[in-house]
């Protein structure tokens, strides 16, 4: 129990509890989020999201400890650790030769983290949040809406939302959760508020992801070690690479890249997804290895997704009146280091935290409470999207004497088990990601920070 709760009176706590709170979007942060207030006790939690229908789809994605110790606490991980794939090792390749650069051997990430890294489809995490939600009688999901704007952020938030069938209209609550990703509507009207402009940035690379089935793979003796392996497999080229694992209890061999932006250069600034062409798949990827290419030639036509990477520059604040912002809509990343949803996942259980120790049901307070939450999480997002940006980059290096020493930095890695160029796989790297207890900090930290806020706030008034 927070010091704050043991402090105040019950018909306080409940006045907390009893605030109605909206969360927009339900992807990784807005689902984790919503879980996460209900454990809590919360019990009146909207969830607002385009979609009208949670078919959850997508591709692979890395589990990793800290994000499993969030899954975990919210009582949802068992379903889906029960589909994925215990990771222990991972191999980076040269992309055109196969040559392994350095193997990275990690079986005791489950000692030492006290969880597992795991890869699993995106459809079993999000799938697998979205069932404990519904069990949740104090989650109400509103599908169809879309967000079209903020209009008030204080003392209560006010916000437009369209369904998909009827008139738009206005909602209000006592603290609104912006979760609408790199896209964010809500950022868009808080930095319009605040007279501040952040525009998504691109950042001249795009993805190509595929999915190969395991009857696919079956007559390749080196593609089947692959896919019944638990190794995290990358291979880099000058401004190219790929990552490749097994999903869905190894039926499925995920593989993602990144490579240069194309097809997108025209397109409108906000169309993100297209169907690619595995012609100009197979071109981009034209040097590298047999394997690689051989994995290539057996994906369907018709069956290549490519992403446009996009990011912004950082906010200058991720909270205005009773508005707080999760996951893409304050800190995108390039997915180099696999914590994009980690990150969201974060700060949905941090903001669950905050709120539950909240002193009090007023507008100030909510306030502060989201302004602690800032507190917590921006140093660490920040670092992780820098270290991505960082670790992307030297990947992607071309001929020259930066790649010359990189290669010996991944030698010296093999033979010392020192640090990685490719800082997923970096030990030093993932004990700073991995260990790190989000809520067990947020929950030890909240008064000091808290208190220091009200002083602020109170000093300013005098």
């Amino acid at each position: 129990m927070s010091p704050y709760a043991m402090d105040r009176p019950a018909e306080c706590a409940a006045a907390v509890r009893d605030l109605r709170i909206a969360i927009i979007g339900a992807g990784m942060g807005g689902l984790g989020c919503a879980l996460a207030l209900a454990k809590k006790g919360f019990r009146d939690v909207h969830v607002y999201e385009n979609a009208s229908d949670l078919g959850f789809v997508g591709a692979g994605i890395q589990l990793a400890p800290n994000l499993v110790r969030v899954l975990d606490r919210l009582g949802c991980w068992q379903g889906i650790e029960a589909e994925a794939t215990d990771i222990v090792e991972t191999s980076i390749r040269d992309g055109r030769s196969n040559e392994e650069l350095t193997h990275v051997h990690m079986p005791d990430i489950r000692q030492k983290y006290g969880h597992p890294h795991c890869t699993g489809h995106r459809a079993s995490l999000a799938g697998g949040l979205y069932e404990a939600c519904k069990a949740q009688p104090a989650i109400k999901f509103h599908l169809g809406h879309t967000l079209s704007s903020v209009d008030e952020f204080e003392p209560r938030p006010v916000f437009t939302v369209t369904p998909r069938e009827g008139s738009p209209h206005q909602v209000t609550a006592d603290v609104l959760l912006a979760a609408d990703g790199v896209k964010s509507v809500a950022r868009t009207h808080l930095m319009q508020r605040l007279g501040a402009s952040v525009d998504v940035e691109d950042t001249g690379q795009a993805a190509y992801r595929v999915m190969l089935p395991r009857d696919k793979m079956a007559a390749d003796p080196e593609m089947m070690a692959l896919l019944d392996s638990n190794q995290v497999t990358r291979w880099i080229g000058e401004k190219r690479h790929w990552i490749c694992y097994p999903i869905a209890s190894r039926t499925i061999y995920n593989m993602s890249s990144i490579q240069p932006d194309v097809n997108f250069a025209s397109a409108p600034s906000m169309t993100y997804t297209t169907r690619g062409s595995n012609d100009a798949m197979l071109q981009t990827f034209s040097d590298f290895c047999p394997l690689i290419r051989r994995m290539l030639d057996l994906v369907p036509d018709g069956q290549v997704c490519e992403w446009k990477l996009r990011v912004h520059k950082p906010l200058p604040t991720w909270v205005h009146g009773c508005v707080g912002l999760i996951g893409d809509a304050c800190h995108p990343t390039l997915p180099h280091l696999n914590q994009g949803a980690s990150m969201a996942v974060e700060d949905g259980a941090v903001l669950a935290e905050v709120l539950a120790q909240a002193p009090g049901a007023a507008p100030d307070v909510i306030n502060k409470c989201l302004r602690v939450y800032e507190l917590l999480r921006k140093e660490r997002t920040t670092t992780l999207v820098d270290l991505a940006a960082h670790s992307g980059r030297v990947l992607h290096l071309g001929e020259g004497k930066a790649r010359e020493e990189r290669d010996r930095e991944f030698a010296a890695s093999r033979a010392q088990g020192s640090s990685v160029p490719d800082k997923w796989a970096s030990p030093d790297v993932q004990k700073m990601i991995y260990s790190h207890d989000c809520m067990l900090e947020a929950s030890e930290k909240f008064k000091t920070l808290y208190r220091h806020l009200d002083q602020a706030s109170q000093g300013a008034e005098s």
